[in-house]
C-alpha cells in the first residue's frame, strides 16, 4: 500500500506594535524581568474594559492583503473559553465565524527533488483572523516537584492566526512554505518573525490518506503537533508523525472517525526526534465561543482597504519575478537576493539600475558584497560601500574603463579605507584610486603593437615551436613584451 500525506498548518505571528492589542502594556521580549509588563486589562482584572489597538489591527490588515486574502467589512470580538494559567481571564479574546479576512493563497516555490521536476505549490489560506497572545508557563521538568511559574508579559500580545488548507503533501513543502511564509511577513513589515523570541509559531495538522486495494483511501486519525517554534522542528516533527501514522495504521487499521480514531493534539520533543501525547483534540463547541460583550465590532471601508495598500511594497514572489525579467537574472541569482530580505534587494536595484547592468550588479552582489557582509556580520543597510557607490565602479567596467579586476582592487581599497576612517566612502574616491594606482585600461595600443612585433621578429625559433604544437613557447615570448 502507499499514501499521500496531508498536511495543514495554522501559523500564529506576532504583530509588530509596541503595545499589547487591548491595552498599552508594553510588547517588548523581556524574559528576565517576568510580570512587569502588565496592567488590569492583560491581567484579567474585574471591571477593566479592553480598547482595541488600531495600529495592530491595520498590520493585521497588510498581512491579509499579502496573503490575497478577502477582507471583510464587518468583522466582530469572540471569547474562546479555556483555563490554563497563561491565561488569566479564563478565556481568549479571538475570532470565530466572522474573521477579518478569509480565502488567499501564498504560491511556493518547490525546487526539483530525486523524483520530482520543479514546481509551484499553491497554499490556500481558509482564514486569517487576530487574537490575543497568553502568556508562558514554565514547568519544572526534573520529576522533583519543584512549582511551576508563569510569566504574563506575553499576555495581550497581538496576533494573526493564519489556517492554511490542508494543500501540502510533504515535510519539506511544509518548510518551505514557512520560509516563503516569513520572507513576505518580513517585508511587509508587519513582523519580525523573531521565532526564538516567540514572533512566530507553528502548530502542523497532519494524516495519512492511505490507498486501499479497492481504489478507495483511508484517512488516518488526524494529529496537531503544537507550539513548533523553529523551521528544522516543524520539518522534523512532520517526518516523525508521517512514519508514526503509518506504522499505526499498519499495526491497527484504525481510521478517522473509527472508535478510536479521533482527533489528537501531540508535541514535539527535539532532543528525542519525536513527538508525544498531549490530550485529545478539542472541538469549536469545546471552547463555548461567544461575541465578546466589551468590544464593538470592526467596519473597513474600501477607503480604507486603498490606504493600506498604499503603504504596502512589492511581495518578494512578484519581485523575484521582475527581476529575472528586467535585469535577465537567472532564477537562482533572482532568489538569492530576494531571500536576503527587502533591504538586500533595494541595495541590488540601486546598483543594477546605476551601472546599467543587470547580470554584472548580481555578481558582485550575491558573491563580493555577500561575502563580506557575512565577514563582518552586517546589515546590508550599514555596509560601507553604499550602492550609489558601488553602482558608479561597475560602470566603470562596463564602460571598460577598468577591468574587472582592477574594480576589486578599488573596492577592496573603499573598504580598506572604510574600516579605517569609520565613514563610508563617496563615489569621488574611485577615480581618485584609479588615477593613482594607473588602473585605467589603456586604449591606444599602439606602444603594445610595436613591442609585440619586435619579440616576434626576434624569436623565430619560439614561433615555429608554437606553431608545431607546443604550448609552452608562447610563455617566454609573453615575458618578452
Amino acid at each position: 500500500m502507499s499514501y499521500d500525506v496531508i498536511i495543514g498548518l495554522e501559523v500564529h505571528v506576532q504583530l509588530q506594535t509596541q503595545t499589547k492589542i487591548f491595552c498599552g502594556c508594553s510588547t517588548a521580549f523581556n524574559p528576565d524581568h517576568p510580570n512587569v509588563q502588565t496592567c488590569p486589562v492583560c491581567l484579567g482584572l474585574p471591571g477593566a474594559l479592553p480598547v482595541l489597538n488600531g495600529k495592530a489591527f491595520q498590520l493585521a490588515v497588510k498581512t491579509a492583503l499579502g496573503l490575497n486574502c478577502q477582507i471583510a467589512s464587518f468583522t466582530k470580538w469572540d471569547r474562546k473559553q479555556y483555563f490554563y494559567p497563561d491565561l488569566p481571564k479564563g478565556y481568549q479574546i479571538s475570532q470565530y465565524d466572522l474573521p477579518f479576512s478569509y480565502d488567499g493563497h501564498v504560491d511556493v516555490r518547490i525546487p526539483a527533488g530525486d523524483d520530482r521536476a520543479a514546481m509551484t505549490r499553491r497554499v490556500r489560506i481558509l482564514r486569517a483572523h487576530m487574537e490575543e497572545d497568553a502568556g508562558k508557563n514554565m514547568h519544572d521538568e526534573s520529576g522533583r516537584g519543584r512549582d511551576s511559574k508563569v510569566d504574563l508579559n506575553r499576555a495581550g500580545t497581538p496576533l494573526v492566526e493564519i489556517v492554511t488548507h490542508p494543500d501540502l503533501r510533504s515535510a519539506e513543502e511544509a518548510r518551505l512554505f514557512l520560509e516563503e511564509l516569513k520572507l513576505l511577513l518580513t517585508y511587509l513589515e508587519v513582523s519580525d518573525c523573531n521565532m526564538q523570541e516567540g514572533s512566530l509559531r507553528c502548530d502542523a495538522n497532519v494524516n495519512l490518506h492511505v490507498h486501499q486495494a479497492d481504489g478507495s483511501k483511508a484517512a488516518t486519525p488526524i494529529v496537531e503537533v503544537k507550539n513548533l517554534n523553529s523551521f528544522r522542528f516543524t520539518e522534523q516533527a512532520i517526518e516523525f508523525e508521517v512514519a508514526r501514522q503509518w506504522e499505526e495504521f499498519q499495526k491497527t487499521g484504525i481510521k478517522l472517525g473509527d472508535r478510536g480514531g479521533h482527533k489528537a493534539t501531540r508535541g514535539y520533543n527535539p532532543d528525542r526526534g519525536e513527538t508525544y501525547v498531549l490530550r485529545e483534540k478539542e472541538e469549536a463547541a469545546d471552547y463555548r465561543y461567544f461575541p465578546d460583550p466589551d468590544l464593538v465590532p470592526v467596519l473597513v471601508t474600501e477607503q480604507q482597504l486603498v490606504g493600506i495598500r498604499s503603504e504596502m511594497c512589492e511581495p518578494p514572489a512578484l519581485r523575484r519575478e521582475r527581476f529575472q525579467s528586467d535585469f535577465q537574472l537567472t532564477s537562482y541569482d533572482a532568489a538569492v537576493i530576494i531571500d536576503q530580505g527587502r533591504s538586500f534587494a533595494d541595495y541590488f536595484e540601486t546598483v543594477a539600475r546605476a551601472c546599467g547592468d543587470g547580470k554584472q550588479a548580481a555578481n558582485w552582489i550575491t558573491q563580493d558584497v555577500l561575502r563580506e557582509t557575512k565577514q563582518r556580520d552586517q546589515l546590508i543597510s550599514s555596509f560601507a560601500i553604499r550602492p550609489d557607490v558601488l553602482g558608479a565602479l561597475l560602470e566603470r567596467i562596463n564602460r571598460k574603463q577598468i577591468t574587472i579586476k582592477s574594480a576589486r582592487e578599488v573596492f577592496g581599497d573603499l573598504l580598506a579605507e572604510a574600516d579605517s576612517t569609520s565613514q563610508a566612502p563617496a563615489t569621488s574616491r574611485i577615480d581618485e584610486i584609479i588615477s593613482a594606482k594607473g588602473l585605467v585600461i589603456v586604449q591606444d595600443t599602439g606602444a603594445i603593437d610595436a613591442a609585440i612585433a619586435a619579440v616576434l621578429g626576434r624569436n623565430p625559433k619560439a614561433i615555429s615551436a608554437f606553431k608545431a604544437g607546443k604550448q609552452n613557447a608562447s610563455w617566454a615570448l609573453i615575458g618578452q613584451v
